[in-house]
Order: C-alpha cells, then sequence, then structure tokens
C-alpha cells in the first residue's frame, strides 16, 4: 500500500495518456496531477485491479476516468466502463468529467442513467449506444433486469464512494451488479473509509489489487475568513452583485472555470457599474501583465480569472476571493483562496455551492481544517445602507479635499433669489449626482420578487440546515434506517397507521406529512432502501425523512409538507425495488390487498389516486397500458351517457 509518496514535480505529460485524452486534460488547465492521480492512472493503465481511499476533492474521479476511458474501443458500442455513483447528483458530475475528458475522442459517448430521469430518454439513448455508463445502483439493475443494459463486453467497473453506497443502503445492489458483470472485468473501488462491509466486498470481488491511501494534509492561512452561499433561488449574477454591493472591498478576484465565462461575467459586472476585467490563456501575456498591473494600482477593482492563469498571481490589495464556480479539486480551491490574505492581511473568501456539489464542500473543510461558515445574501436594507454610506462619505471626501468656494457661492446667491432652505438645495444636488440610477433600491418590490422567487425553493429550510445538516455524525444518523432509531415497526395486531405525521424531534418545527408507498414487506423492501432513495431522489437529508412503517402492500413515510409538485413528481416515479414509489397522501385508510404482480382480483376494488397512477404503467408495461385503455373507454362511455 503507498501513502502519498511520490514526487511532486511529476506532470501529466510523463503518465502515458493517449494523445486525445492528454490535449483534454491539458484544455481543462489540469498541470500537475494529484497524489491520487500520479499513482491510480499508471496502475489502472496496466490493467490492474484497484483500492483508493481518497476524500472527494482530491482529484479521483480523473484518477480513474482518465486511464479507463483510453482502453475504450469506439468501433464497439457496446458499454465498455460502468462506473456507479451513490446518488444521481454524482452520477451527473462524473458523466460530465467523463464527456469533458473524451471529447476528443471520436465517436466515444457517455450516458448518465439514474432514477427521476424518463426511462424513454435513457432508452433511446442506451439504443443508440455507449461505450461509458455512469448510473445510480438502482437503475442500473433495473436496465439489467429490463435487458436494456447489458454488461456482456464490460472492460472495466469503478465503484465510486463505496462508503456512501453502503451509507445509503445500496450495498446489496452493488453486489448484484458485480455478480452479473464478467469475471474478467477491471475493478477501480474508491471509498473514503473502509468499512467492514466495503472491505468485504473488495476482498471478494478484486483481484490483487493496488491499494492507495491519500492522507488529507492541505489547510489554508487561519487569516482567512471563509464563507459559503448555497445556490439557490437567485441568479449566481444577482448574487455576486449583492456581496459586492454590500461588501467592504478593496480588490476582488472571482474565479470561474472555463475561458469564455471570464469575459461574459466580466462584461455583466461592468454592466453594472464595477470596474471588471478578465483573465485567461487567450490574452497575450503583455496584456496580463498590464490589467495585473491594473489592478494592483487600483485602477481595476475586479478581476475575473481562471485557475490556470491565476497560478503565482499575488497582488496584496486582494480583499476578496469569491468562488463563482466551484473547483475541481481541493488544491485548486487551496490555490484560488490563497491569493488573499497576503504579507500578513486577513483575507475572505466566498463559495457559491449548488445543492449537488454540497460534498466538495465538505470535502474543502476537511482539506483545509477550517470551518467554512454559511451566508445569507445581504437584504435590499443591507445593500440601500451600503449604497447610502458610500454616497455619504464621498460627500465628505469631497468637502474635505476640494475647493468648493464657488459652488458656495453660487448655494448662496441661488437661495436669497429663492424661498428655498439650503438643505432642500443640497438635497436637489445629491438627487442631480445619483444620476439616472436610483441611489436606494425599492425594498417592497424587490422583496416581492425575491419571496415568489423562492418560493420555489419547496422544503428548503435555512442554508445552514441545507448545507452542514449531514455534517458530524452523517454516518450514524442516515444509517439508522436499518438498526437506529427510523426502525421498520412491527405491525402486527396493530391498527392502520394514523393519518397524522408524527412531528420530527429535532426539527419540530418542521410541518410534516404522511405519505403512502406503493411497495411493501412483500417486495422484500427495508427502510433504509426508502431513506436511500427519497434522499438521492429529492436531494432530501435524511434528518427530515421522519418516521416509516412497512406494511404487507404498502408502507407510509412522514416527509415535509411542503415539498414542491415537481419534486412529488420525481418522488412517484423513483423505483425500490424494482417498482415505482408511487407516492401519495395517506388518507388513513388501508388499500385493498394485492398481489405483487400487480394483476386485478375477481372483485372490482374502489381505485386509490396512486393505485390509479400506477395504472399507467412503467414504459413499456403492456399490462399498465391495458389498464389505462380500460379507464379511457369508461371514461368515454361516461360522456356518451
Amino acid at each position: 500500500m503507498s501513502e502519498n509518496n511520490l514526487k511532486s514535480d511529476i506532470a501529466f505529460s510523463d503518465l502515458n495518456l493517449p494523445e486525445a485524452i492528454q490535449k483534454a486534460v491539458t484544455e481543462q488547465g489540469y498541470e500537475q496531477p494529484s497524489p491520487i492521480q500520479a499513482e491510480a492512472i499508471p496502475a489502472l493503465l496496466e490493467g490492474r485491479d484497484l483500492l483508493g481511499q481518497a476524500q472527494t476533492g482530491t482529484g479521483k474521479t480523473a484518477a480513474f476516468a482518465l486511464p479507463l476511458l483510453a482502453n475504450i474501443d469506439p468501433n464497439n458500442r457496446a458499454p465498455q466502463l460502468l462506473i456507479l455513483a451513490p446518488t444521481r447528483e454524482l452520477a451527473i458530475q462524473v458523466a460530465e468529467a467523463c464527456q469533458q475528458y473524451a471529447k476528443h475522442l471520436k465517436g466515444v459517448n457517455v450516458l448518465p442513467i439514474y432514477g427521476g430521469q424518463s426511462y424513454t430518454i435513457q432508452l433511446k439513448q442506451l439504443n443508440r449506444g455507449a461505450q461509458v455508463v455512469v448510473g445510480t445502483p438502482g437503475r442500473v439493475m433495473d436496465h439489467m433486469r429490463r435487458k436494456t443494459l447489458s454488461l456482456n463486453g464490460l472492460k472495466a467497473l469503478v465503484l465510486d464512494e463505496a462508503d456512501e453506497m453502503l451509507r445509503m443502503g445500496f450495498i446489496d445492489d452493488v453486489k448484484w451488479v458485480l455478480e452479473q458483470s464478467p469475471p474478467d472485468r477491471q475493478i477501480a473501488l474508491f471509498s473514503a473509509t473502509m468499512p467492514r462491509e466495503v472491505k468485504r466486498v473488495a476482498d471478494q470481488h478484486l483481484q490483487d489489487p493496488v491499494h492507495i491511501k491519500i492522507a488529507n494534509k492541505t489547510a489554508t492561512a487561519a487569516n482567512i475568513s471563509q464563507r459559503y452561499w448555497i445556490v439557490r433561488g437567485f441568479h449566481k449574477l444577482d448574487a455576486i452583485t449583492r456581496i459586492l454591493e454590500s461588501e467592504e472591498s478593496e480588490g476582488v478576484i472571482v474565479f470561474v472555470r472555463t475561458k469564455n465565462a471570464t469575459a461574459e461575467l466580466a462584461d455583466k459586472l461592468s454592466a453594472r457599474g464595477f470596474r471588471s476585467d478578465a483573465l485567461n490563456g487567450d490574452i497575450p501575456q503583455a496584456n496580463r501583465e498590464k490589467i495585473i498591473d491594473r489592478l494592483r494600482n487600483g485602477k481595476l477593482d475586479i478581476l475575473v480569472a481562471t485557475d490556470v492563469v491565476a497560478r503565482g498571481l499575488d497582488v496584496e490589495r486582494i480583499s476578496h476571493v469569491i468562488n463563482y464556480d466551484v473547483p475541481h479539486d481541493t488544491e485548486s480551491y487551496i490555490h484560488r483562496i490563497g491569493r488573499t490574505g497576503r504579507a500578513g492581511r486577513s483575507g475572505k473568501a466566498i463559495l457559491f455551492v449548488a445543492p449537488r456539489e454540497k460534498r466538495m464542500l465538505f470535502s474543502i473543510e476537511r482539506a483545509t481544517k477550517q470551518p467554512i461558515e454559511p451566508m445569507d445574501l445581504p437584504s435590499i436594507a443591507d445593500i440601500n445602507k451600503s449604497r447610502v454610506d458610500r454616497f455619504k462619505d464621498s460627500i465628505l471626501a469631497t468637502i474635505n479635499t476640494e475647493n468648493l468656494d464657488f459652488f458656495s457661492q453660487m448655494i448662496t446667491e441661488l437661495q436669497q433669489g429663492s424661498e428655498v432652505s439650503s438643505e432642500q438645495i443640497a438635497a436637489a444636488a445629491a438627487f442631480m449626482a445619483q444620476g439616472e440610477t436610483s441611489l436606494v433600491l425599492d425594498e417592497a418590490a424587490m422583496a416581492r420578487e425575491a419571496k415568489s422567487t423562492h418560493s420555489s425553493a419547496g422544503f428548503d429550510r435555512s442554508d445552514k440546515e441545507r448545507g452542514r445538516g449531514d455534517r458530524g455524525g452523517r454516518n450514524e444518523r442516515s444509517g439508522r434506517g436499518d438498526r437506529g432509531e427510523r426502525r421498520e415497526r412491527s405491525y402486527v395486531d396493530k391498527p392502520v397507521p394514523n393519518k397524522q405525521a408524527t412531528p420530527l424531534k429535532e426539527h419540530p418545527d418542521v410541518p410534516m406529512q404522511r405519505f403512502r408507498l406503493d411497495v411493501g414487506r412483500r417486495n422484500q423492501v427495508k427502510p433504509g432502501n426508502i431513506v436511500g432513495a427519497i434522499a438521492n431522489e429529492a436531494e432530501l437529508e435524511s434528518k427530515y425523512i421522519g418516521e416509516i412503517e412497512i406494511r404487507d402492500d404498502y408502507s407510509t413515510v412522514d416527509l415535509p409538507a411542503d415539498m414542491p409538485k415537481e419534486v412529488m413528481g420525481i418522488l412517484r416515479r423513483a423505483r425500490v425495488a424494482g417498482r415505482p414509489l408511487e407516492i401519495s397522501l395517506f388518507d388513513g385508510t388501508a388499500p385493498a390487498s394485492s398481489d405483487f404482480s400487480g394483476e386485478r382480483s375477481d372483485e372490482p376494488k374502489k381505485k386509490s389516486y396512486s393505485s390509479k397512477k400506477r395504472d399507467r404503467g412503467a414504459p413499456g408495461d403492456k399490462a399498465g397500458k391495458g389498464k389505462s385503455d380500460y379507464a379511457q373507454r369508461k371514461s368515454n362511455e361516461r360522456r356518451k351517457g
């Protein structure tokens, strides 16, 4: 087992990657591989199995994607690389990264498959052919059982964040997929920790693996305060405008991922009255130096840059670093925020994080060994106060530095020739000085707009709860589906569950509702499966998933009452144990018993809302289609009658 024992001067060009992949790496701005990339890429290129212990944010996606993409045969359209990820967010991120790395590999297609997305879309793409499939275990199993995804030609299989899949109750699904894959496929297993069950999977399925363990040793300067904002409700541009308006700052560096984004954002900030400019690799070196000199001399306040061009940038007056886009790895983050807090001065770093990027937030905290505090966007009142304060300061500065004799004489003459006071004249002058843009914003109108925007956030609580709620005891809490306080309640000799939900002990302020799910004990479903599916599909933290009760034909679960309709739609289609949840409000009555196949009994039954929805069937489900046609015929007969 190796542990960070490679030299730091190795370059990507030393790793023998194919030219097309090396070109993509260079365009991404990567120069030197991270420790796990430097060790994993050669081993995987040799065809070795690999067991990697590394946190999210260490660059492990590139560590397995780059070498395994190198072995793809573009002429064979069958799946050759399968990557399993615990959540749809991670699956999407990994798929996007693979697409970037493979963009110069002609004929290589990458397909993400996950719950909550239409089967029709995924089936069309699978039929067209995809050599790389990135998916969540449940949806991958569904496609394998439907015979729409074949692993017969699989060359390599990656288990990403195996400990997270164990935590979410997917480890049995992972074992099943491994057992259905060809025995000679290459396996790379990555896990931040090595629980006993994950180690057992590795021992059973990996052949003489290379074991790499990456220690997390990086940290940031204590004089840099770090905050994050969960991207929600407001657009990033509106958010950064509010921050720049309200925070006292000198020089600011805003980091984005792409060269195009530097110019686009710099132009938009300039249009909003900020002195900003872009810095990217397309700008000639001479022009770069002029831009940096303007920033250093105070003629420029905001620099919008990519990681590569900002390397080595040392400007003492940088007070803020804003991560407009989340960096690729923790090392990039540390390098970015190191541009502030220079020469012993204090600095501020702000990170914009989308809900699906929260894992990177946690990884950054572990890497920096410092907490990153949640922040609230400045309110309209905050912005107005800042604007007024700056306006007052500019008036006082003008009084102290300029010769105002001519204007004082003019004010005296104006006052003598009219019946207005000096205060009224000064107010009129201030009104004229503000220009076409009002000095203060309309707080009431902006508040109404903000409220309308945030209404779509549904069950989202404070940024602090959403962004940091899983920290600390997340492993202990979220695994309780099978063994802890959220255990299955026995229903023998008990009445039908109460219609009313049980309040959350930790968050009694969150209104809860009881929902019915169309999966039960005869489907062999466990509470952990339900927790994993809901947490994955609805991006809902496990602490907001309340009491679960599993019956023979159905289950009940307590969830926040104000979930948006679109989230309910996603959960209705989400699948557990191969069946859709078909979530609906629980009305306090037990449904008529139905068998596993869903066929009708001889006696007619009154259908519940969820059973009507179920009759629509899954794509390709003939039985479901028949029931839908039956319901349509009955509806037509009633109209004619």
